[in-house]
C-alpha cells in the first residue's frame, strides 16, 4: 500500500509541477539563486510528503557541525535512493548532488535535480567526470554547497566501498570544508524488502574537514573522510538495531 501511495504522489508530483520546472528556469535567466531557492523549497516539500508516506522515523545528529556561512561539500556513504531525501531535508544549505548520468534520462525529474544545481557524472567518461567535477567546484565557489557520495554506487553491505580520491578535489580546488555524512538504514525503506516499509533512518553530520589544515601524513583526503564516516556508521547501527 505504501509503495503505491509514494509512487502515485510522486508521479502526480512531477505532472503536476512540470510547467514550474520551466518558470522557475525563466527567473533563473534574471536570478539564480531566486531560481535556486525556489526550486529547491518545493523540491523538500515533495519529499517531505514522500518520507510521511514512506512511515520513515529520521534521527539526525550534529547539524551543529555544518557551517552556518559559506557552502561545504558534503561526503557520505550511498546506501539508498532515500539519501537524497535525507539529505535534503537535514544539510540545512542550498546544495546539489553529483548524481549517475542515467537519472538525467528520466524527465522531469532529471530537470527538477538539474533546477537544484544537482550535476549528472559518467564515471566511465574521464573527460566528462572532469567537467563535472570543474563544474562543482565553480557552483560553491558561487555559494552553492554539493553533495557528492564517493562510493561510487550504493553499497548495502556494512563495509563501505572505498572512497573514490578524485571526488575531494572539490574541496581542495574550491576552498570549502568537508562535511563526512554517514547514513544508516536507509536502505530499509525500500531496498531490503518487496516494495516500501516503516523504518528507522540515522543521518549523521560530523565535524568540519579542512583540507589544508591536514597534517601531512593526512594528505590523502578520501581515507581520512572514510574513516570519519565509519566511526560515525559503527555509532549510530545502536541507534537503529
Amino acid at each position: 500500500m505504501r509503495s503505491v501511495l509514494v509512487a502515485s504522489f510522486f508521479t502526480l508530483f512531477l505532472i503536476v509541477t512540470a510547467p514550474l520546472i520551466f518558470i522557475l528556469r525563466f527567473v533563473g535567466l534574471f536570478s539564480k539563486k531566486a531560481q535556486v531557492v525556489s526550486s529547491q523549497k518545493t523540491v523538500n516539500l515533495a519529499f517531505r510528503i514522500i518520507l510521511f508516506l514512506c512511515g520513515t522515523k529520521r534521527i539526525v545528529i550534529g547539524q551543529e557541525n555544518i557551517p552556518k556561512d559559506g557552502p561545504v561539500l558534503f561526503t557520505g556513504n550511498h546506501k539508498s535512493y532515500a539519501d537524497i531525501p535525507l539529505a535534503y531535508l537535514t544539510c540545512r544549505k542550498y546544495v546539489g548532488f553529483i548524481a549517475k548520468k542515467e537519472i538525467k534520462k528520466v524527465p522531469s525529474l532529471s530537470w527538477w535535480m538539474a533546477n537544484i544545481n544537482c550535476l549528472f557524472i559518467d564515471r566511465g567518461d574521464v573527460r566528462q567526470s572532469f567537467a563535472i567535477i570543474k563544474k562543482a567546484i565553480v557552483n560553491i565557489k558561487e555559494g552553492y554547497s554539493m553533495f557528492i557520495m564517493p562510493e561510487g554506487t550504493r553499497n548495502h553491505t556494512d563495509t563501505l566501498i572505498p572512497f573514490k580520491e578524485g571526488s575531494f578535489k572539490i574541496a581542495d580546488k574550491a576552498g570549502c570544508p568537508i562535511i563526512p555524512v554517514a547514513i544508516t538504514n536507509s536502505d530499509g525503506i525500500y531496498e531490503l524488502n518487496h516494495g516500501i516499509r516503516k523504518a528507522k533512518v540515522v543521518i549523521h553530520y560530523g565535524k568540519p574537514v579542512y583540507p589544508d589544515k591536514l597534517a601531512e601524513e593526512h594528505k590523502q583526503i578520501a581515507p581520512y573522510v572514510q574513516a570519519k564516516v565509519e566511526e560515525m556508521l559503527a555509532e549510530d547501527r545502536k541507534l537503529v538495531f
